[in-house]
């Protein structure tokens, strides 16, 4: 049984930032981390985005090189006795750890009836099939049109590819953006030659010949040379549900990263914490607040008492746009749109009972800290008193 002082369950770009903030402290502490991908460490944004702008493929990865850690990669750990300290692999060891981090992420929501050439787009394997199949085919359907369906349908778009969308909504994003700033997107898709099948589900996928046969809940077939589906995720929370730990749209953690049980810490993806600024818990699914909270999980492992009240930023690439944004952005709340270019240039914000909740900064660039501020100014706010607020 091989004893760790620090280990991390998943290896995504929480765990990298966790291991990287402890050799900052701790030089000599053992490390070991298990991930179930067979790849180390990577940045994942460039995967719908900048590598299909003639970024490098080798860009991404993050060197291990001198850190020191046991590396376990392809290897899933399968249970978690808290109160001996003691986790267990698909291979049957088992490890025990002093301080552990659970970095786990979240699994892609998958279609019902579907076969596995779907390709639920998260990972670098995932981005190695759809570059691959971009090479010689022509014809692409894109399931899902919030975040990672938007960059993806763009990013082949871009690559000469032709492309069908499909969604439930009426509009691209149409959960987030201001129904206006929705449907501009739709007829810029269009103009960028996306076809996009609005207020449709997808009854099954099927593999017919060289071809996929995509058939929607009304009965079209769309035929495709690859299927790509982002359709969210769900977090990775079993593990620490079987031990027992609390769990509630994530693992539930203190503003010290921690979990219900002291020695066991939750970050990025998975985690559930209290955000000061918007006086709520909440789950951000962004490179941001990976980074950032794993930084700080790292940190509190070695002893350190750092409480994250950090408020993470997110950012999006659409074609020749892009966005970065703070705080909550929900259609449903009050919306007070400032464009200095309608569509093209300005700040939607997003409040309720009168605050902002959330900022999205659309083709504005550098305010992302001056939104972070603005939310956690708790004022109340009117169309008048935001006119102009923000700008670059």
């Amino acid at each position: 049984m091989k004893h760790s002082k620090y280990l991390i369950v998943g290896g995504g770009m929480t765990a990298d930032s966790a291991i990287r903030s402890i050799r900052k402290i701790d030089n000599s502490g053992t490390i070991t981390m298990f991930s179930d991908e067979h790849d180390p460490p990577y940045d994942r944004p460039p995967l719908s985005k900048s590598l299909w702008k003639e970024t490098p493929f080798d860009s991404i990865w993050h060197s291990l090189n001198g850190l020191n850690i046991d590396l376990h990669l392809g290897r899933k750990v399968v249970a978690l006795d808290a109160g001996e300290k003691i986790v267990t692999d698909d291979a049957g060891n088992d490890h025990t750890y002093e301080k552990l981090l659970l970095a786990t992420g979240g699994s892609v929501r998958r279609l019902q009836d579907a076969d596995d050439c779907v390709i639920y787009f998260r990972t670098a394997a995932d981005y190695r099939r759809l570059r691959s199949l971009s090479e010689h085919g022509s014809d692409f359907v894109v399931i899902g049109g919030g975040f990672i369906g938007s960059e993806v349908a763009a990013a082949l778009a871009m690559n000469g590819k032709r492309v069908a969308m499909i969604f439930p909504s009426n509009a691209l994003g149409s959960r987030i953006y201001p129904r206006p700033l929705a449907e501009f997107l739709n007829s810029y898709y269009r103009e960028k030659g996306v076809t996009l099948v609005a207020n449709e589900t997808v009854r099954s996928v099927r593999k017919a010949g060289d071809k996929m046969v995509v058939t929607t809940g009304k009965g079209l077939e769309i035929h495709a040379d690859g299927v790509v589906a982002g359709l969210g995720i769900q977090p990775n929370t079993e593990l620490a549900e079987r031990a027992g730990l609390k769990v509630s749209n994530g693992i539930v953690v203190d503003e010290l990263l921690r979990t219900s049980d002291h020695d066991i810490y939750a970050a990025g993806d998975v985690a559930n914490f209290y955000s000061a600024a918007l006086d709520h818990r909440m789950r951000v699914e962004h490179e941001d607040n990976a980074n950032v909270m794993g930084e700080m999980a790292g940190r509190n492992m070695t002893g350190q008492t750092d409480i994250y009240s950090h408020q993470p930023f997110f950012y999006s690439d659409l074609f020749e746009l892009g966005y970065e944004a703070v705080g909550e952005l929900d259609a449903s709340l009050d919306i007070v749109e400032d464009w200095q270019e309608p569509f093209r240039k300005g700040v939607v914000y997003y409040l309720r009972d009168g605050r902002v909740r959330g900022v999205l900064l659309w083709n504005t660039w550098g305010q992302v800290e001056a939104a972070a501020l603005l939310i956690a100014e708790k004022a109340q706010h009117s169309r008048s008193s935001l006119s102009g607020r923000i700008s670059d």
